[in-house]
């Protein structure tokens, strides 16, 4: 984010957030209502009436679907989840969507290892497409979920970087199957 000073490869958080999404589904952590749309038969369906886009279409479908159940379940105020960025952050993410989708070759294989997780392990899906690190990793199983358990507190205030953006990804395996639990951090206050 160019205003802000704090970088954040969009990328890197389509990936983010395309992991989380896939795990979260009816068929394998049963967060939100959409079952196995990121997997092969959201595939099937949707390639029928959006042949060239049906992934992002996909993407689109779950993504929705989460940010709204995560923010029934935990929306605080001044802080940032994955689903919740500031607005310029999400801005610049939306900016980029349609260059993504003139690159659609380049996203299958990404595409397809998503497709075939099955909601076991967060951390190693997130591991598997390299988003993840052995200290991120770490650091996510020292997290605890909130009294109320449906949240995941990260101490400290933050502007979004990659750093932070992993941890509000890998922060979800905190979670239990039914059971979401809402990673978030505190947002820097600009001076």
């Amino acid at each position: 984010m160019s205003s802000t000073g704090c970088t954040v490869d969009l990328r890197r958080l389509f990936k983010l957030r395309l992991v989380v999404a896939r795990h979260g589904e009816m068929d394998a952590a049963r967060w939100w209502n959409t079952q196995g749309v990121l997997g092969r038969r959201g595939a099937v369906v949707l390639k029928r009436g959006f042949p060239a886009t049906h992934r992002f279409t996909q993407a689109r479908i779950v993504f929705e679907v989460a940010r709204s159940r995560c923010r029934e379940l935990f929306h605080p105020p001044g802080c940032m989840t994955l689903w919740d960025l500031p607005a310029e952050l999400e801005e610049q993410f939306q900016e980029h969507w349609q260059a993504w989708l003139d690159e659609e070759e380049s996203w299958t294989p990404v595409f397809e290892a998503v497709a075939a997780q099955t909601g076991e392990d967060l951390l190693a899906a997130l591991a598997q497409l390299d988003l993840i690190s052995g200290t991120q990793v770490e650091t996510v199983k020292k997290m605890k979920r909130s009294a109320e358990s449906r949240a995941v507190p990260i101490s400290g205030s933050y502007e979004p970087n990659d750093e932070i953006l992993t941890l509000l990804a890998g922060g979800f395996a905190r979670g239990e199957p039914g059971q979401p639990a809402v990673p978030y951090a505190r947002l820097e206050e600009s001076s």
